[in-house]
């Protein structure tokens, strides 16, 4: 039941062939006998989750209209607020909080029907790219358990990957769906920015956070999408705007005459040399679809990384402000006679770790007086640049593609002493973010060099989603033909598990 994809145990469902207790019963007990070893979930809801699946067979049983995919179980990035469930964003700082309130992709989610099983592992704050920040330990690529699911959403990917939960959210700033997705072998998207509500997101970086689906296809992946999409008057940034046609364009998948600009920069040196293999390999798979393969200049895109690094930290160290012991989450340092000042200080010092101390102290610096102009300032010109050399290529293409990561999935610890080496990482998805646009990763196959998946990058114009989901169908289901699917087909006995 659980090797199904979601769409597969939605079609299950409507057919009465399962209910959703069934399923969801299934995947907890998947939870419960792999993941003390990926270490995914950092709150399983159990009691939560079951009863969210009685109430959907409830009203399916009497006949209601439901979504297409109420009663699939879901996990859930612990960046989201959710009602009464514990809600930490991987920091030791926010440790035992419960909302109050739902977030608007919680609250989309339960009116769906959909069955959230509990909270995913996440970089602290989502700042990272291995998921081996979180204040709560790192997540296990189920792939191989000696490496990196990627992150900051790698508990979430980790799920997927190893048949925890057919669907998950996570949150991308700077590619933390993408990348993860590529390492795990399966697909996410980073949506168009404002196209899912980020109200109950909790920030790290405003103008960059975008919540997302995660799924074992296209197709699963879409239909997540148009349950969490849509406008909300309750996030100022959120666009008023029809949601793209992306489930249609999942199952239509047609390629012949799209035009496919592949990045200049975004492949070539530096790229692992499996990577570039199958992406060269995906690319011909394409044309021999009926797409044209056009190359695309984006001179300003060697400079993405930098801006990125400026940007992000110099906004997490304004929304991080609200961390200061005194409103909610952990305080400590309260003794007699110490200041707020103190309180605060001792505060912060406990419940943030390494990478967030480190990205608010780049932050605060590049926002000082003196320096705003030299570091944000210029980071936000750069920005521009970006966002016109996607209009320039968007011109010459209908989308744009490149590797998602420069190498495959690389072992837990190897990098934690290296932030650069890190932020190399994300070279091929931080455009994507930094522009407002749209991009999908998904699986093109294993790498020869260490037989790891594999992610290739679809970029689309803002608001126009659903040429992700129509070019990366078509590719799918020729990949799928080509050489099988490798996480489709593995439901994996976890390598490497002691």
């Amino acid at each position: 039941m659980i090797n199904q994809t979601a769409a597969q145990m939605a079609g299950a469902l409507a057919k009465g062939e399962t209910t959703s207790v069934e399923l969801t019963q299934a995947h907890l007990d998947r939870i419960a006998a792999v993941d003390g070893q990926v270490k995914a979930f950092l709150h399983v809801d159990s009691e939560g989750a079951l009863a969210q699946a009685k109430d959907v067979d409830a009203r399916r049983a009497k006949g209601e209209k439901l979504s297409p995919i109420a009663g699939v179980p879901l996990a859930l990035k612990d960046v989201l607020a959710q009602k009464g469930v514990p809600t930490t964003a991987g920091s030791k700082i926010l440790q035992g909080w419960r909302p109050p309130y739902d977030s608007t992709v919680v609250s989309k989610l339960k009116d769906a029907g959909v069955v959230i099983m509990g909270k995913t592992n996440m970089d602290e704050f989502a700042m990272g790219s291995s998921t081996e920040n979180s204040g709560y330990g790192p997540t296990f690529n189920p792939w191989d358990l000696s490496r990196t699911p990627g992150g900051s959403s790698g508990g979430s990917a980790a799920a997927v990957s190893a048949f925890e939960a057919p669907l998950a959210v996570g949150s991308d700033t700077g590619g933390s769906i993408r990348q993860p997705a590529a390492l795990t072998g399966i697909v996410g998207v980073r949506p168009t920015y404002g196209a899912v509500s980020r109200f109950g997101l909790i920030a790290y970086s405003s103008s960059l956070d975008q919540a997302g689906p995660f799924g074992r296809t296209v197709l699963d992946t879409a239909l997540l999408h148009e349950v969490m999409a849509g406008h909300d008057a309750k996030d100022a940034t959120s666009i008023n705007a029809p949601v793209p046609a992306v489930v249609n364009a999942a199952k239509s998948g047609d390629v012949k005459g799209m035009k496919i600009g592949v990045i200049k920069q975004l492949q070539g040196e530096g790229y692992q040399k499996g990577v570039q293999t199958r992406f060269d390999e995906s690319l011909q798979v394409l044309a021999s679809l009926g797409a044209e393969i056009v190359e695309v200049d984006c001179p300003s895109f060697e400079y993405a990384l930098a801006a990125y690094y400026l940007i992000a930290p110099s906004e997490c160290s304004s929304n991080l402000a609200r961390f200061d012991a005194m409103r909610y989450g952990l305080r400590t340092g309260d003794v007699d006679g110490a200041s707020a000042e103190a309180v605060m200080s001792a505060t912060r010092d406990a419940g943030f770790g390494r990478e967030v101390k480190r990205r608010i102290i780049l932050g605060t610096y590049a926002l000082s007086s003196g320096y705003y102009d030299a570091y944000y300032g210029s980071a936000q010109k750069i920005r521009t640049l970006i966002i016109q050399d996607y209009a320039k290529a968007f011109a010459q293409a209908d989308v744009l593609v490149s590797p998602t990561a420069p190498t495959t999935a690389y072992r837990i610890g190897e990098k934690v002493d290296d932030p650069m080496a890190m932020y190399l990482g994300d070279v091929a998805t931080i455009p994507v973010n930094l522009a407002g646009i749209c991009g999908m990763s998904l699986p093109a196959g294993l790498a020869d060099e260490d037989n790891l998946p594999v992610g290739f990058q679809i970029m689309a114009p803002a608001m126009q989603d659903q040429r992700l989901y129509q070019a990366g169908a078509a590719l799918e289901a020729a990949l799928l033909s080509k050489w099988g699917a490798p996480i489709l087909s593995k439901a994996p006995e976890l390598k490497g598990a002691k």
